[in-house]
């Protein structure tokens, strides 16, 4: 792994080769600035558990007490202990650092990530597996919202602030890939190895990958200090004369002794308060539900034809649409507002969801329009992101990201709890209508955030 010497104080001149004039690629100007390698990389890495712990809760639990409910709902604990403590960790990041509070919680997610796969392996009582899944999920952390927040600072630091979009989409592409090759080996692990093994891959990298981001210590952005200023004495010589009458001056001045008394100390604005963020978020919990619903209704069509063996690569076609989708995304800029593009990405991934449903059976057809749909994926992420970035402060950018991937964690537990129900109730062909019955109805909350913030604008 590269030294991260962090980000020089040269710009990337707009993209462009000095010595050919000819414009280089955006990606290749991100990566040619110092310390960004070192940093994608190992971020990349640490996100494996997001692509795997739910998914391999779902199939070990499934595997060992065949029942979809438990399963479904076992997982869905963990994600929500997940998303429960995630801003919480945000708001540590942002205040301490991100070296000081990770070293810390990632050492602790690595024993409860081991406890829970080896207390799976042993057959521990339903009861006490929950809540060592409810335990892990505690230990849990946007990974994703730390490296966009370095991407944020280093960037802007460089002087290319203008590229961020290219940033963000990058991370949606890695976002994908961890998604492609995550339910590939998950599954591979527990038809071929062992039902509890695809437990133990996902903790070895979120420890490397972890450990190796969090000693890059030149792209970390710095804490945010907020400065106190104490107020001066009533009795102050100063005080006294600038509330004589007459002074022109005197109204202004008790003014501002008004606004610094309480050590001049300024309460933190809550992320959730500003304009369109809480239909945004409501907004991805609805559309993350169909991206497990997706995954454990193809895990029971799967089961269903006994094609457990393809089941990986099945459920890779999403994501590698979605790769290639937030690789386009990234390399323009596209026109108009970013609620706009998350409002037609939605209604494009609701017409693939459909269509796959229609398909079910044929592994061929439904596999290429998994991958059109897959187009959509991230530029919705991407744009949800972006749309944040745009409406928070920058001390709360973490934060704000944090609660996007917190929105998306929310909807992925509901998306699998609600969809082991159904498929213990109903069959694999009726689990397949939910993803785009989900993302169908996300779509007026996008609407609606949309509104406020042109109507606020």
């Amino acid at each position: 792994m590269a030294a991260d010497n962090g980000p020089s104080n040269t710009t990337a001149s707009n993209g462009k080769n000095a010595s050919s004039g000819k414009r280089r690629s955006p990606y290749a100007v991100l990566f040619s600035i110092p310390g960004t390698k070192a940093f994608c990389a190992s971020g990349a890495l640490a996100r494996l558990p997001m692509s795997m712990m739910g998914l391999g809760i779902i199939l070990a639990l499934n595997h060992l007490y065949d029942n979809w409910t438990i399963a479904g709902t076992m997982s869905a604990a963990y994600v929500l202990a997940t998303a429960a403590v995630t801003p919480l960790y945000a708001r540590l990041f942002d205040r301490f650092g991100q070296r000081k509070v990770g070293k810390i919680v990632l050492a602790i997610q690595i024993v409860a990530m081991l406890g829970f796969a080896f207390a799976a392996l042993v057959r521990v009582p339903i009861p006490l597996l929950f809540l060592l899944a409810i335990i892990m999920g505690l230990t849990q952390f946007a990974f994703g919202a730390l490296v966009r927040t370095r991407w944020a600072y280093v960037l802007d630091r460089t002087g290319n602030s203008e590229m961020l979009n290219t940033a963000y989409a990058l991370e949606s592409a890695i976002d994908e890939i961890v998604f492609i090759f995550g339910p590939i080996l998950a599954a591979f692990l527990a038809a071929s190895v062992h039902p509890v093994s695809q437990l133990f891959v996902p903790t070895a990298a979120s420890a490397i990958g972890g450990t190796i981001f969090f000693t890059l210590r030149g792209t970390q952005p710095p804490v945010v200090q907020t400065i106190e200023v104490n107020a001066a004495s009533a009795d102050d010589e100063d005080v006294r004369a600038a509330n004589v009458p007459g002074r022109a001056d005197a109204k202004a001045t008790r003014l501002s002794l008004k606004q610094l008394k309480g050590n001049g100390t300024k309460a933190k604005r809550n992320v959730l308060t500003y304009a369109g963020v809480i239909p945004l978020l409501l907004a991805f919990i609805i559309f993350n539900m169909s991206f497990t619903a997706f995954d454990t209704s193809m895990t029971a069509v799967m089961k269903s034809l006994h094609l457990d063996s393809v089941l990986g690569v099945q459920l890779a076609m999403l994501a590698v649409g979605s790769c290639i989708g937030a690789l386009a995304f990234g390399s323009r800029e596209l026109k108009g507002s970013r609620w706009l593009h998350m409002v037609l990405f939605l209604s494009a991934m609701t017409v693939g969801f459909a269509i796959i449903h229609a398909c079910m059976g044929n592994l061929i057809v439904m596999g290429l329009m998994e991958i059109l749909t897959g187009l959509t994926v991230s530029p919705v992420f991407a744009s949800g992101n972006l749309v944040m970035k745009d409406t928070v402060p920058e001390e709360s950018l973490t934060e704000g990201l944090s609660w996007v991937s917190t929105a998306g964690t929310v909807g992925a537990s509901f998306g699998s709890m609600i969809t082991g129900i159904v498929l213990d109730h109903a069959t694999p062909n009726t689990g397949l209508m939910m993803p785009w019955i989900f993302v169908l109805c996300s779509i007026p909350f996008a609407l609606l955030g949309w509104a406020i913030v042109r109507k606020r604008g």
